[in-house]
């Protein structure tokens, strides 16, 4: 592979890194080295709930009684009719009178449950905005003006999931109210900086000692957060069993193992790049300038952009690249190439997944008469990149594990 040219060599790795997350696969092999109930009610919430529910009846069969399977619209996933499968598609990153609507479905499939019967819940990302049940003091207007505002926040994930799981009913541990007293297997896929269980679908399922939303809140929506509804004491969920079955390092790995076989330098980062999209793209490209050709450098991201009053298109993975573009157009040694995008497919508003982008792209873009600092501050990176043509549209990968960034130096000739 190394053969190859270097922009065909990173999307191979890109496509190498989402194979080895792969959510039919990872809960497959999961649940045959750990046998379950002989009848299970099946639970499957986010971005990658049709594959990981796959991968599920893959491994039980008709030992799932029953299934709710909520996702990404777009997500259009097919089931026999005669398969005990109730399938909705819920709105994403915003929630909507989808998500409120699945938020209702959830609690009736519950509640139609036979009494101890087992349950198997499959969480991944996405399933905050997609599954939703709200306290009596909150309307759906002011629950998507409350995102719509921490999206543009520039708050970290972590601090976002803080204040949305203050203003539920379902999250933060609270789903269990309404599953007391079943033996439950709780299967996740990680799409947070340390795999922190809490955060994952902002942690339905998970024990939460307490909340700690940022200080640094507009008054309006620090007074939704003094009304947050009370915590379950540990005690409630003594009887789940929680299993990690795909995380960023898995996808990042597999990367690596491949690289290693082609003589790269290889700096495989060990922490997500967090942060500022654009600060971070220009520290990264600094960092690859400072080091010799042939270094191939794996790690992942959860970065935040702060938005506009009038943001354009493309979310965080797109402005990352274009900030590294610009640095890597002021190298006049060496070559540079950046993949940044999200393992699900999709970063931020529109169809792209993220960017690749090389010492060229500043130029490619210009041609057309666009100025990139011009569309950063606009939050339009996403239109400078259609332009310079280093987009990536992949579709939907059915994962969800973080952004996936790949850099590689190489020597001007390469």
């Amino acid at each position: 592979m190394k053969n190859l040219p270097p922009r065909l060599q990173l999307l191979n790795y890109y496509k190498q890194a989402i194979h080895a997350v792969n959510p039919r696969d990872c809960v497959r092999q999961h649940l045959q080295q750990h046998p379950t109930h002989p009848s299970t009610a099946l639970i499957a919430l986010g971005k990658a709930a049709f594959g990981m529910t796959l991968g599920a009846f893959d491994a039980l069969g008709t030992r799932i009684s029953r299934a709710l399977i909520i996702t990404k619209q777009g997500t259009n996933s097919q089931f026999s009719p005669h398969d005990p499968i109730t399938y909705l598609e819920a709105s994403h990153p915003l929630p909507d009178e989808s998500s409120l609507r699945a938020g209702q479905v959830l609690l009736d499939y519950i509640q139609q449950l036979p009494p101890q019967q087992p349950v198997l819940c499959l969480l991944s990302g996405g399933a905050s905005a997609l599954v939703e049940v709200l306290p009596s003091f909150l309307t759906l207007s002011e629950w998507q003006r409350i995102n719509h505002w921490l999206l543009g926040s520039g708050l970290d994930i972590h601090a976002i999931n803080q204040v949305r799981k203050s203003l539920s009913l379902i999250k933060a541990g609270r789903l269990i109210h309404y599953l007391q007293n079943r033996p439950l297997t709780n299967l996740l896929i990680s799409d947070v900086p340390g795999n922190d269980l809490c955060a994952i679908g902002s942690g339905p399922l998970v024990y939460h000692a307490q909340l700690n939303p940022p200080s640094q809140l507009p008054s309006w929506l620090q007074n939704f957060i003094q009304k947050s509804p009370p915590l379950p004491p540990r005690s409630h969920f003594e009887h789940i069993q929680h299993h990690l079955v795909a995380y960023p390092e898995l996808a990042t790995q597999a990367i690596a193992k491949t690289a290693q076989q082609q003589s790269w330098t290889i700096h495989l980062e060990k922490s997500p790049l967090v942060g500022e999209a654009l600060i971070t793209g220009h520290t990264l490209a600094q960092q690859l300038y400072q080091r010799s050709p042939g270094l191939l450098f794996i790690g992942s991201s959860e970065t935040t952009v702060s938005l506009p009053p009038q943001p354009g298109q493309g979310g965080r993975c797109q402005t990352l690249a274009l900030a590294a573009a610009l640095q890597f157009a002021q190298y006049p040694q060496h070559e540079y190439y950046l993949l940044a995008a999200g393992t699900d497919g999709q970063d931020g508003p529109g169809t792209a997944a993220g960017a690749l982008v090389d010492k060229g792209t500043i130029a490619r873009g210009q041609t057309k008469g666009l100025d990139p600092h011009q569309h950063l501050r606009q939050a339009n990176a996403g239109y400078f990149l259609a332009a310079s043509g280093d987009l990536m549209n992949t579709g939907l990968t059915g994962t969800n594990v973080m952004d996936i960034l790949i850099a590689l130096k190489t020597e001007s000739s390469a």
